[in-house]
């Protein structure tokens, strides 16, 4: 198995709502032979079920990473997830990395399932460790729920790489401790970010870890102006009032923003019209145009816009800042070719 050039870089299959679900394969080839060490894949509940595109993507591929990232933990039986988890390492060959997060609280609410719980999250997390270690899990009765007896392989004794999408500092706290990789959120400034990896760092070596050990990814929207300009709107605009619309107030706050502007956002009529649906896929230009304007710019400043240069620098700034990687968010390996180029010209 060969080693990809760029192991700190990595792309989110499938970002946003796609055409197909097969477009993942020639996704997950070309950002391969880009060089690019990662691919994330997310999860909606649509066409995008994580555990079938990971699979997708270890049969397309060879080298790169696969990354589930990330999927919630009270969605599945954890019995059923490490039994993903494990198929997934044996298909890629030891490539894949399992990654959780909470998820949007108003959607669990209307799907009828608990929002989960960082305690929750930590005692799920043990129960995969155990698991892949070959341990029988008895009579457990934790935060995750109750079970009788779990029992994956007896035979098995190997470590199985998790990630958590990393938010407010419970979470992050919470990666730094017993997690391999935290996934930071898109639209984060650079002051948040460094508070961000501070945090997973102090809390992994609070835990007698070495800080190194927990790798933490910048999650940048990269959208160059080689782009077309509808799917660049989508991609900036269209992401971000999503994120707003769906814990406008969590973003906010986490980045010191000024709230009065979310409130006039949400008070906004064509907002409003759109509160059951995302913007990034329902808005149309004239929309996002009109959204876009309700926005300050310094919100759109945590993102990678405009000349592939200036992308590929602000890509490099996220690794200055203390991040272990960058996931160029938004874009497609095709898209993101002059991006990498430029970083490889420049690569710090």
């Amino acid at each position: 198995m060969t080693t990809p050039e760029f192991p700190e870089l990595g792309f989110y299959g499938l970002a946003g709502q796609p055409a197909s679900s097969r477009d993942l394969l020639d996704e997950v080839r070309e950002g391969e032979a880009l060089g690019l060490g990662t691919v994330f894949i997310s999860e909606r509940y649509n066409k995008k079920e994580a555990a079938t595109l990971c699979g997708a993507a270890a049969a397309a591929s060879e080298s790169i990473t696969i990354s589930c990232g990330v999927t919630n933990s009270n969605t599945r039986h954890p019995l059923l997830t490490a039994g993903f988890a494990y198929t997934m390492q044996s298909l890629s060959g030891g490539r894949f990395v399992l990654g959780i997060g909470r998820g949007i609280p108003i959607l669990q609410q209307l799907m009828g399932i608990p929002e989960i719980t960082t305690a929750e999250m930590e005692d799920f997390a043990g129960i995969m460790r155990r698991l892949f270690r070959g341990e029988m899990v008895a009579s457990h009765d934790g935060p995750a729920g109750k079970f009788p007896l779990l029992v994956l392989d007896p035979t098995l004794d190997e470590h199985l790489p998790m990630g958590i999408g990393g938010f407010g500092p419970n979470s992050l706290r919470l990666g730094g401790r017993c997690f391999d990789e935290v996934i930071l959120h898109t639209f984060f400034a650079d002051e948040t970010v460094v508070r961000c990896v501070e945090t997973v760092k102090s809390a992994a070596e609070q835990a007698g870890r070495d800080p190194d050990d927990v790798k933490v990814w910048s999650c940048l929207a990269t959208i160059s102006d080689v782009v077309p300009y509808e799917k660049r709107l989508k991609g900036t605009v269209g992401r971000l009032a999503s994120y707003l619309q769906a814990y406008g107030d969590l973003l906010v706050r986490v980045n010191r923003w000024d709230p009065a502007v979310l409130e006039r956002f949400n008070a906004d009529e064509v907002v409003a019209k759109h509160r059951w649906t995302a913007l990034d896929h329902t808005g149309t230009t004239d929309v996002l145009e009109h959204v876009g304007a309700l926005i300050p710019d310094e919100w759109f400043a945590a993102s990678a816009t405009g000349s592939p240069a200036e992308c590929a620098a602000a890509v490099a700034h996220q690794l200055d800042l203390g991040c272990d990687g960058v996931i160029m968010h938004g874009a497609t390996p095709a898209e993101l070719v002059p991006v990498v180029e430029a970083y490889r010209r420049s690569r710090p």
